[in-house]
């Protein structure tokens, strides 16, 4: 692709960097802006830098948040018995939206897979177990449900957990497998992901 500009050249370029967009739709966001109020483009700038140096992740669940502990964890409104394991942020999101669910949430970040060289210390799940352990001296966890891929790293991440959970006595539970086999939480409707978490049944790792 040849560029009239260097300077749309370096924009495209870095546009494109980002999932799902190839050259020819970054050179079309590099033209719109540059057909914007110079303004429009400071003030994403900007927006874009904050996101990148201000946001946090929350102390506790690992959730994106604007303070040390996000408002998840915080509001008086959650049954903070029940704690909801997801792979990554974007299945929070998915899970918030169906409005089924009001407990607290742990994120891995991610799920074991030997090929890709994760292994369970490159995950949050040590956290969760001493998130566990220390809530069964004060507010006691009742109940993890694991809201995890229908995949074969999800189902592995699954067992190790239940495995490590089991000292605890707790009930596990995984939601229901209203989500296709290989389906990612991210994709599926709301109301088939709403309905999985309440007919979720107990998960065994015997």
């Amino acid at each position: 692709m040849n560029f009239p500009s260097k300077l749309i050249e370096n924009a495209v370029n870095e546009i494109s960097k980002l999932p799902g967009i190839g050259k020819k739709t970054a050179l079309r966001l590099a033209l719109h802006l540059l057909k914007q109020k110079e303004t429009f483009t400071e003030d994403l700038s900007a927006s874009l830098l904050a996101l990148r140096k201000e946001v946090q992740y929350c102390n506790s669940c690992f959730n994106i948040s604007d303070e040390p502990v996000c408002s998840i964890c915080t509001s008086q409104k959650r049954d903070k018995s029940i704690i909801c394991v997801v792979e990554d942020i974007p299945d929070v999101l998915a899970i918030e939206n169906t409005s089924q669910y009001q407990g607290l949430y742990h994120v891995l970040g991610g799920v074991i897979s030997p090929i890709q060289g994760i292994g369970p210390d490159d995950l949050k799940i040590e956290a969760l177990i001493q998130r566990v352990a220390n809530k069964q001296t004060e507010d006691k966890i009742e109940e993890v449900i694991l809201a995890l891929p229908a995949t074969m790293e999800g189902d592995t991440t699954s067992f190790f957990i239940t495995r490590r959970l089991k000292e605890f006595g707790i009930k596990v539970s995984t939601i229901a497998r209203g989500i296709p086999i290989g389906g990612e939480l991210e994709y599926t409707d709301e109301i088939t992901l709403g309905r999985s978490i309440l007919t979720r049944v107990n998960y065994s790792a015997d």
